[in-house]
């Protein structure tokens, strides 16, 4: 399997398997695991790259239609097996768009869908703040009208791509209705008033910064939605991609695997190999059931998305917080297994050990995937 999935379930179609079969073999040709020396640069040449082989437009809508979530989920996997941060730059692609593809209006789209899926323009979604985390209903920066315009001032973190974004989605407060006073504004950058006053470094690098905004003017043509819309617009943005961040974490938990069986198939251990061992294969074992398990989830959350299910965020929330929570374990074992050299800078266990953390937190930590599945299975119930 080139991702983690198997693509012969029910779940798929033809379409798909051709799709994980051409970006199997692009990133064969395009990727490597030598470390990226200037990441910015190097996630700059990702987006321009996967945009000009065609895979960015997968992340934006295509007349008027929702992405497709199992090429989405395929695609996070493959990259995800190859390279953590070629995953990274094509889901920012998504995430950072997914508002305009979703809420946008016909001029919106045609400014900016174009270049975020030819690879000219790279996307960021400005929701988090100091003081807001998972908590989204909490966020401080405000807009205040001002005639024609918008004036935001604010401050935002953890924002992926804020240090090479040309275009961001951004949430403000418009009101103080709590959840109800959020609205979502298109932020193209450069722009005056908006600068960067911190680089955020992280266990596996990635262009994460922190965001200020000081006056910065926008246009009523910026807002997306209507003004209110900013809580649904994310939710539901963050809710389309959710079952992609599981795909990524299969991904890397795929290549922890593969790895684990190439180290054990040939470290010799007296007279045999480490596969040989009984504990080892255990080991082995466990691990590809996690795995297995994992795909099965995403595979049908992602079906169920497609098919345009009522409501699909118990399983969207299932499928992120079991593959992300065993991907941790997965690749926690294979690093185990590798003994000192597991934790060796330059290892690639080591690298899918720093990678797979952050996915049990962002786009919805696992305790909040907890609570989604519980207050579903609880108003079930009741009813």
């Amino acid at each position: 399997m080139t991702s983690g999935l198997d693509l012969d379930w029910p779940f798929f179609e033809p379409r798909h398997r051709e799709l994980s079969s051409q970006l199997d073999r692009w990133c064969k040709n395009h990727l490597s695991d030598a470390p990226a020396r200037d990441v910015d640069e190097h996630c700059r040449a990702l987006v321009r790259n996967l945009g000009l082989a065609g895979f960015l437009k997968l992340c934006v809508a295509d007349g008027g239609t929702p992405p497709d979530v199992r090429s989405l989920a395929i695609a996070r996997a493959t990259l995800a097996r190859h390279s953590g941060l070629a995953d990274f730059a094509f889901a920012m692609q998504g995430l950072g768009s997914g508002a305009i593809s979703l809420f946008g209006d016909a001029e919106q789209k045609a400014d900016f869908l174009p270049g975020v899926s030819g690879g000219s323009a790279i996307a960021a979604f400005a929701l988090t703040e100091p003081d807001a985390g998972s908590d989204a209903a909490s966020i401080a920066t405000r807009a205040v009208r001002a005639g024609d315009d918008w004036i935001i001032d604010g401050e935002k973190t953890y924002i992926s791509n804020g240090t090479i974004a040309d275009v961001v989605t951004l949430f403000a407060r418009t009101s103080d209705d709590g959840a109800r006073g959020l609205s979502a504004f298109i932020l193209p950058l450069p722009a005056a008033g908006v600068t960067v006053p911190e680089r955020i470094e992280v266990i596996a690098p990635h262009p994460l910064a922190r965001l200020r905004l000081d006056r910065v003017r926008l246009p009523t043509s910026a807002m997306l939605g209507s003004e209110g819309d900013g809580f649904r617009i994310a939710m539901q943005t963050l809710n389309l991609f959710r079952v992609t961040v599981g795909a990524a974490a299969l991904g890397f938990a795929q290549r922890g695997l593969d790895e684990a069986l190439s180290f054990a198939s040939n470290r010799r251990l007296g007279t045999a190999t480490l596969a040989d061992n009984a504990v080892t294969q255990d080991r082995l074992g466990d691990m590809a059931t996690r795995i297995d398990a994992s795909a099965l989830l995403i595979a049908r959350a992602a079906w169920q998305q497609d098919k345009g299910v009522a409501d699909n965020r118990r399983a969207a929330a299932m499928a992120k917080l079991h593959a992300t929570e065993e991907a941790q374990k997965v690749i926690d074992m294979a690093v185990q297994l590798h003994g000192g050299l597991g934790v060796t800078v330059g290892a690639k266990v080591e690298e899918l050990y720093r990678e797979i953390r952050a996915l049990r937190i962002y786009e919805g930590a696992s305790e909040v995937q907890r609570m989604v599945i519980a207050r579903d299975l609880l108003k079930e119930h009741r009813a």
